[in-house]
């Protein structure tokens, strides 16, 4: 099955839910009340797909099944592996990072409006980013743009704290009602415009840009502890990457191109016109 139709099949699959009236599946790790359909080994990644039958017009919508079918048909082909990310993106409910009426498709492999012309990464890349960052529980970490606070949530349940800028203080508020409501601690959200720097004096372990930067900015490298990974989406549009700089001993960085993205600049970090 060519690459698009399985990946518009995978999403119909996770947008639509399914019945709970068939057989269990014999395989392990399996979705919730479903049956194993087919192997599609001609895309870049083997993908299993699981169904439930049909799909009749009206349907229940199971966010279970979405959320696993996001986790295992979407995220994990990207070769998200990381048995602490994924835990993660399992435990931490994305569809409550969304508006009400966005809720049946917090779960779909494209980026999410979230208001102020600002969208919401979409599952594969927020699984890449969370396991190149390999954060330790003893880690902390920076954020440079909370948007909905869902990929907030991620950071401080892998690391040991989180402190997060937006500049949107709507997102800040919002998030912050969010996280509290999960009873996610160890985050400080703060509303400022951050794009050439934040909390200056303070060292990182981890520094995470979620939004578009045409080059990173020198003194978020510089506040790195030694070891301290940043992870940024840069370049000039249309052709954008995700980059990994790593501080070494002795002042010395290195800088990783790891997959080629999109994603909105932040405001202010926009390539100027020549």
């Amino acid at each position: 099955m060519p690459q698009a139709r399985t990946r518009a099949f995978t999403q119909a699959l996770a947008l639509a839910g399914a019945p709970r009236n068939h057989k269990k599946n014999p395989h392990s790790h399996n979705p919730p009340h479903s049956v194993y359909l087919a192997d599609f080994v001609g895309t870049r990644c083997p993908t299993r797909i699981y169904f439930t039958g049909f799909l009749p017009k009206m349907m229940a919508f199971d966010t279970e099944l979405a959320r696993f079918n996001m986790v295992e048909q979407q995220i994990r082909p990207w070769d998200v592996l990381d048995k602490r990310v994924l835990d993660t993106l399992f435990k931490i409910p994305r569809e409550q990072f969304v508006a009400a009426e966005q809720r049946n498709l917090a779960f779909s492999d494209t980026p999410l409006p979230i208001g102020f012309g600002e969208t919401l990464l979409p599952p594969v890349v927020e699984g890449r980013i969370l396991q190149v960052l390999n954060i330790a529980p003893q880690e902390r970490i920076l954020e440079i743009g909370t948007g909905t606070g869902f990929f907030t949530a991620c950071l401080a349940n892998l690391g040991n704290s989180v402190h997060s800028v937006d500049i949107h203080p709507e997102f800040t508020a919002a998030a912050g009602e969010r996280l509290k409501a999960l009873g996610i601690e160890r985050v400080v959200l703060e509303t400022g415009d951050a794009v050439t720097g934040w909390a200056q004096n303070e060292r990182f372990d981890v520094i995470v840009i979620t939004g578009a930067v045409q080059t990173i900015p020198e003194s978020y490298r510089q506040q790195l502890n030694v070891g301290g990974r940043l992870f940024a989406i840069a370049g000039q549009a249309p052709i954008l990457s995700g980059r990994l700089v790593t501080r070494h001993p002795d002042d010395r960085f290195t800088t990783e191109n790891l997959f080629e993205t999109a994603t909105k600049y932040l405001i202010g970090a926009e390539p100027k016109p020549h």
